[in-house]
């Protein structure tokens, strides 16, 4: 919670639920991380919040971004920045959507089969494209499944193919998880690429680039390491693994950028339990796992809450959403304690909501609106 924020919410009062960003913190965030690993090109991970005043602020620090989709891609070109300082970072497009980015001007493309490869060639043709390269999750709070990235020897492969279809091999990109807490889960996938690397040189190809991907975490309920120790790990893995030859670099990091801009308000539903001697209270929020707090699925992103009676005696608490599904739980197995008093009408502050919010929010679920957003 940052003062400007506090004082919005205190002045203006707005409607529960609702998201408050503070641009300064996006804008202090990106900085950050832009100096401590200053070797590195920032491409801000559009999905983490695409709100147009967060681009249009990363836009005048002359940030790059990688996008996930047609429409980000215009968001940013939009709020003003340049083709080239945009990445097509999905391994998922459909024909038309490379085609309409390529006439955009965008010439940076992910890609991690053949099948992406040849719709690259056919409708991208001479770009530059990156192959994406499985990895291990260890550590990450919200881990990525198998579902992106191939084998480093299949990537080889690919390489090799994308030359001789008359694309350009241009590197290797992988994701060691998002919320990644530990700074060497990074070391393994460096080794891999720097694999890819070899290989294709060996068969007369000269990569350019290793995209470090995303995964920095931000501080929810428990402190994280500093981002001096991430990049600290980093380039030791990189002179472990490239030596003196250490390619160009891109990271793309969402979260670390725009999770602690943003608070979350809502309010108390309701504080019932499910036996007369329950010592566990269940609260109710107007705000759930369909109106933008998706990564609380698994319980795996725990929040950490705030109420408008903190100070007093607390106990423990199951938290749910107020939507007609069952699924609708926030917090069953996490240990929360919230105010003996709590009930409601309450105002409730989550905090660190920044990011994988508003965009996961539903639209219209049991008739709930999506989540309002404020940027101050």
């Amino acid at each position: 919670m940052t003062p400007k924020i506090e004082q919005f919410l205190s002045h203006n009062r707005p409607a529960s639920p609702c998201l408050v960003v503070d641009l300064d913190v996006i804008e202090q965030n990106h900085q950050l991380i832009a100096n401590g690993l200053p070797e590195a090109a920032l491409f801000y991970a559009v999905k983490a919040n695409p709100a147009a005043p967060i681009l249009d602020r990363l836009v005048g620090l002359g940030a790059n971004f990688d996008a996930a989709s047609l429409n980000e891609i215009e968001a940013c070109l939009q709020a003003g920045a340049k083709p080239d300082h945009v990445s097509f970072g999905n391994t998922l497009k459909k024909a038309a959507d490379i085609a309409s980015a390529h006439r955009l001007g965008v010439d940076l493309f992910a890609f991690d089969s053949e099948g992406e490869l040849d719709k690259l060639a056919a409708h991208a043709p001479g770009a530059r494209v990156y192959c994406r390269i499985l990895t291990e999750n260890g550590n990450a709070e919200w881990p990525l499944s198998r579902k992106f990235g191939c084998e480093y020897e299949m990537a080889i492969d690919l390489m090799v193919m994308a030359q001789q279809r008359g694309l350009v091999p241009y590197g290797v990109s992988f994701h060691v998880g998002s919320q990644q807490i530990d700074p060497h889960q990074w070391d393994g996938a460096i080794e891999r690429a720097a694999r890819v690397f070899r290989g294709v040189s060996g068969k007369g190809i000269n990569l350019e680039m290793l995209n470090l991907g995303g995964g920095f975490p931000a501080r929810y309920r428990e402190d994280i390491l500093g981002f001096n120790n991430f990049s600290t790990a980093i380039r030791a893995s990189l002179v472990r693994h490239f030596g003196a030859n250490v390619p160009n670099l891109m990271i793309e990091p969402g979260r670390a950028i725009a999770a602690s801009a943003g608070v979350l308000q809502a309010e108390v539903v309701l504080v019932s339990k499910k036996r007369a001697d329950a010592e566990r209270r269940w609260v109710y929020l107007d705000v759930g796992l369909f109106g933008g707090l998706a990564e609380t699925l698994g319980e795996a992103i725990k929040y950490d809450i705030k109420t408008s009676r903190d100070g007093g005696a607390t106990g423990p608490v199951a938290i749910a959403g107020p939507t007609c599904d069952s699924a609708d739980i926030l917090y069953e197995h996490t240990v929360y304690q919230l105010p003996l008093d709590l009930t409601s009408g309450d105002g409730v502050l989550i905090e660190t909501a920044g990011a994988y919010t508003t965009t996961y929010a539903s639209v219209g679920f049991n008739g709930f609106e999506p989540l309002r957003e404020h940027h101050i």
